[in-house]
């Protein structure tokens, strides 16, 4: 995976260069990335994930959403139904994913341009990829309290807070 080539994007997510992913986490390169809110069809709540140990950054951390680096030349709506389908085992049609926004994110750890999308699904959900240990469905009107007990990442909680999609049925 370290050698898997990413593309390296200015503020704007423009492709400037395709480095390594190993380069890309080394040199901390902004990169186009996908997160993916799963909300529960019919109540307020969103599915959250705890990462394996095993990943290259926020090891073991809460996400709120699925999703990843994109591959080079994918656009964002094909990484996102890919990574959801790796991580959650959710195989979803393009017209299931709804965008929600994007934004730029960057701290010592990332810097990345993400797309972020929404689909409402109960499951069933299976994670046979390993990247995901342990999930739980977290009322929306808890989630600033879940975040501020539980180690997170912070990307996808930045950029989802940014967005603010809660309250709309869109």
């Amino acid at each position: 995976m370290s050698d898997e080539p990413v593309e390296v994007v200015d503020e704007h997510g423009a492709v400037e260069r395709v480095a390594t992913r190993a380069e890309m986490r080394a040199g901390n390169l902004r990169h186009r990335s996908v997160g993916v809110v799963v909300r529960h069809p019919t109540r307020a709540a969103l599915l959250a994930h705890r990462r394996a140990g095993w990943k290259d950054v926020w090891p073991g951390r809460w996400d709120i959403c699925f999703g990843g680096v994109c591959g080079v030349g994918e656009d964002a709506l094909a990484a996102g139904l890919r990574e959801l389908a790796e991580e959650a085992g959710v195989v979803a049609r393009p017209g299931e994913l709804r965008e929600l926004g994007r934004g730029a994110y960057e701290d010592d750890d990332v810097r990345a341009f993400a797309t972020v999308f929404e689909i409402r699904h109960r499951g069933p959900f299976t994670f046979a990829d390993g990247e995901v240990v342990e999930v739980r469905w977290v009322a929306i009107d808890e989630l600033e309290r879940f975040l501020d007990e539980h180690p997170h990442c912070p990307d996808s909680a930045a950029l989802v807070r940014s967005i603010r999609p809660w309250g709309t049925d869109r």
